[in-house]
């Protein structure tokens, strides 16, 4: 289980970006250019989450029994605690 929050951050003068779990008392800077990065935004899932993956197409599935969307890491939905079958089947 992850517990930290991710997000995505912005070198401003080299658009480069880059995802961690970052702690809201820190200064993170870019590595080759030396600024201050910016936070452009958290992803989902928030943490704490099971999932490590974050909300996207490519990292989705539906869960068979309730419809919902769930990431494909996880063996059960957390929505509705019941196990997904395997993936493609």
């Amino acid at each position: 289980m992850s517990n930290g929050q991710r997000y995505r951050l912005r070198a401003p003068s080299t658009g480069r970006e880059v995802i961690i779990e970052a702690a809201p008392d820190r200064v993170y800077r870019d590595r080759d250019t030396g600024e201050q990065l910016e936070v452009v935004g958290k992803l989902l899932p928030l943490a704490p989450s099971p999932s490590h993956l974050p909300w996207s197409v490519e990292n989705l599935r539906f869960c068979p029994w309730c419809e919902q969307l769930a990431q494909k890491d996880l063996n059960d939905c957390p929505t509705c605690g019941r196990r997904m079958g395997p993936i493609g089947e």
